[in-house]
């Protein structure tokens, strides 16, 4: 993940202050960022800890697409920096936030992708 002091222009203090009790907590922050899309605001919550680094992404009408959660990816981690979306077991779904999605990336292990031809060819579409 990048360093956090790199977004302070985007941060939210009242609302740190809110969930961690005090502003620019270690690894963790409140942003709000404009979506590349229409301009509307981007909800943001890091957090690092279990082994994790997550960031949350939410809208407040609607859930981020495909472009806006791509755009968070690229403020909040490195460009060689693999995070991830999960879709849990029915059973282990956890809904706190109708508009909301999440970005993961285990701490002390890589995440195993597929081997690249299995998405498509290299080079864009054809």
């Amino acid at each position: 993940m990048k360093d956090l002091s790199e977004l302070r222009d985007y941060r939210i203090s009242d609302a740190e202050r809110r969930i961690y009790g005090r502003s620019f907590f270690p690894g963790c922050g409140c942003f709000a960022i404009k979506s590349p899309i229409d301009g509307g605001q981007l909800f943001v919550i890091v957090s690092t800890g279990g082994g994790w680094e997550h960031v949350s992404v939410s809208r407040k009408n609607r859930c981020p697409n495909w472009p806006e959660m791509s755009h968070i990816k690229n403020l909040f981690f490195e460009p060689d920096e693999v995070a991830m979306q999960i879709h849990v077991a029915e059973s282990d779904h956890v809904n706190f936030h109708a508009n909301c999605l999440h970005l993961w990336k285990p701490m002390n292990a890589d995440i195993p992708l597929p081997p690249s031809e299995m998405v498509g060819p290299k080079g864009g579409a054809a």
